[in-house]
C-alpha cells in the first residue's frame, strides 16, 4: 500500500492564455488530494472518492462503467474524474511496466471539484505517484509532472497545459509558458478564496475562448494582453508588491470576463471582495462558475464572502511549499 498527496492551485494570472503559450503564474495551496493505492490480485480496478463535492461513490470496473455513481454533480463531471484516474493508473502501469496491474484506489480530497483549484491534477499527480510506489518504482518529480500532463492532455482532448501538473508536482509559485516551467520565488501571499459551489465545463470553457479568438482579432489581442500581463505581475511579485498584484489581478479579471469565461456568481464574489478592501480579486481556472481568488491580510474579505448570496464557501489558503508528497 503506498499513499500519496498533491495540493490545488490557485492562479494568480494567466488562465486560457497560458493555452495559447502565453505565460502563467499559478500558486499551489493548502488544499490537498489524498490518494492511497493497494495492488489488487486480479486486473481489475477498484475506485472509491470522497469530499470531491460529491456524496461519495464506489466504482469497480476494468477500464469503463456501466452504471453511473449516484452523486450530486453532472454525470460529465464524474465521467472525466474517473478518465483522470483511468489514464493516471495507465502511467502507473507504464511507468512499472506492469500492464496488467489491478488497484484498489481510495482518493480523498479538501479541493472542491471542477471548480477552478486544480482538483484533477491533484488527483492525477497524488495517483500516480501512489500506485507506481505500490508497485515498487519511485519516480523523480520530472517524471511524475510530465505523466500527469500527459493524463490531462488526453482527457481534455489536447487542451491542456502543463500549468496545474507542474505545480501540483512542485509546489509554490511557478511560471509557466508553454512547455518550460519552472518554480519562482514569492512571498506567501494573503489567498481568500470564494467558492459559489458549482463547477464550469472546462472544454466547453476552453472552446469558446479557441472559438472568439479564430473568429475576433480583439478576442486575440485579448488573450496576448493577458500574457503582457502576466510580464508585469513576475514583477510585482519579485519586488513583494502586493497592491500592484492585486490591480493586475483585477485587470486580469475584466480580460477573462470579456473572453466570455466568468459567471454572474463570479462576479458578485469579486466584487464583494474588492468591496471589502482586497488588494485585488479575480476568477481562477477556466470559469463559468466555481472560484475566485482575493488578496487581503485582513479578515474582512473572507467576511464579506460568508454574507455574499453569490458564495457557498470561502476560506483562507496558504501557499503551499512541498508538492506531492509521500504520506506513507
Amino acid at each position: 500500500m503506498a499513499t500519496s498527496s498533491a495540493p490545488g492551485k490557485v492562479y494568480l494570472f494567466g488562465e486560457h492564455a497560458v493555452v495559447y503559450g502565453e505565460p502563467a503564474v499559478p500558486c499551489a495551496i493548502e488544499r490537498r488530494a489524498t490518494v492511497t493505492v493497494d495492488e489488487r490480485a486480479d486486473e481489475r480496478l477498484r475506485v472509491r472518492a470522497q469530499d470531491l463535492s460529491l456524496e461519495g461513490f464506489t466504482v469497480e470496473y476494468d477500464g469503463s462503467t456501466e452504471g453511473t455513481p449516484e452523486v450530486d454533480v453532472t454525470e460529465d463531471l464524474v465521467a472525466a474524474a474517473m478518465g483522470y484516474v483511468d489514464e493516471a493508473i495507465a502511467q502507473a502501469r507504464d511507468a512499472a511496466d506492469a500492464p496488467n496491474a489491478g488497484f484498489d484506489v481510495h482518493v480523498e480530497s479538501s479541493i472542491p471539484l471542477g471548480a477552478g483549484l486544480g482538483s484533477s491534477a491533484a488527483v492525477v499527480v497524488a495517483t500516480i505517484d501512489a500506485a507506481t510506489r505500490a508497485l515498487g518504482v519511485e519516480l523523480d518529480r520530472e517524471e511524475i509532472a510530465d505523466r500527469a500532463y500527459q493524463v490531462e492532455h488526453t482527457v481534455q482532448d489536447g487542451q491542456a497545459s502543463r500549468a496545474d501538473t507542474f505545480c501540483s508536482t512542485m509546489g509554490g509559485a511557478v511560471l509557466v509558458e508553454g512547455d518550460n516551467c519552472e518554480r519562482i520565488t514569492a512571498p506567501d501571499l494573503p489567498f481568500v478564496v470564494g467558492y459559489d459551489g458549482g463547477a464550469g465545463d472546462t472544454g466547453a470553457l476552453v472552446s469558446g475562448v479557441r472559438s472568439l479568438r479564430e473568429t475576433y482579432p480583439f478576442a486575440a489581442d485579448t488573450v496576448e494582453s493577458i500574457g503582457d500581463l502576466v510580464e508585469q505581475g513576475i514583477d510585482a511579485l519579485e519586488a513583494e508588491d502586493t497592491a500592484e498584484l492585486g490591480r493586475l489581478m483585477n485587470f486580469n479579471h475584466g480580460l477573462l470576463a470579456a473572453l466570455g469565461v466568468s459567471a454572474r456568481s463570479l462576479d458578485a464574489m469579486v466584487w464583494a471582495a474588492r468591496d471589502a478592501g482586497a488588494a485585488g480579486a479575480k476568477l481562477t481556472g477556466a470559469g463559468g462558475g466555481g472560484c475566485i481568488v482575493a488578496l487581503d491580510e485582513t479578515d474582512a474579505t473572507e467576511t464579506a464572502l460568508k454574507y455574499s448570496p453569490a458564495c457557498a464557501e470561502a476560506f483562507r489558503a496558504e501557499l503551499d511549499t512541498k508538492g506531492v508528497c509521500r504520506e506513507q
